[in-house]
């Protein structure tokens, strides 16, 4: 996996320091009151771990699996459901955690979606954003660092399913590599 990666863009600590700052900021906000974070999965599986355990205020949790990217580096602009909630969140105070906000068309579809299910409160957070990136309009409520208009992987980002697992966020490296090792049969 190394050999694709062009730089560490994110360090573990820096990750660290962004899930305590937006964990305390979320449990100001929050206080008195118990929230639902719902993750978007995959990509949002780490994030959504570290930046649960620096809230103070009662929570739960649930997921969403939703798709617009396929297994390119570009989304499809097309929003899929893959799997729902399974806790009715009618009156409740939610947070839709995502991993990265890019196009912002799967974290508006999501808003609008769950607003029609009738929530005390919608809010997003994400842990990254690119905002050079946007096709829609999207207001997000908690941004952990805004970054480069770079195809990053890592800390529960990947390309074609892999590359989750890096404890960094880093830089994948030129695509043609990519395309030439697929070709190369080392898939």
């Amino acid at each position: 996996m190394a050999k694709y990666i062009k730089e560490v863009l994110i360090t573990k600590e820096e990750i660290d320091q962004m899930c305590r700052r937006l964990g305390a900021q979320i449990s100001r906000d929050y206080e008195d009151r118990e929230i639902i974070l719902i993750g978007v999965l995959k990509g949002a599986y780490a994030f959504m771990a570290d930046l649960a355990r620096y809230i103070t205020v009662p929570l739960k949790v649930d997921f969403m699996s939703v798709s617009s990217y396929g297994s390119g580096t570009k989304t499809s602009g097309v929003v899929r459901i893959n799997k729902d909630l399974d806790t009715d969140i009618t009156g409740k105070h939610i947070i839709v955690v995502e991993d990265i906000v890019d196009s912002g068309l799967t974290l508006k579809h999501l808003r609008e979606l769950l607003t029609t299910r009738n929530p005390a409160s919608v809010a997003l957070c994400t842990a990254f954003d690119k905002p050079e990136r946007r096709r829609v309009e999207v207001d997000v409520d908690y941004v952990g660092m805004k970054i480069p208009d770079e195809f990053i992987v890592g800390y529960g980002l990947d390309f074609d399913g892999k590359y989750r697992n890096l404890p960094e966020v880093s830089i994948l490296g030129d695509d043609r590599d990519l395309k030439d090792d697929k070709q190369g049969g080392n898939q």
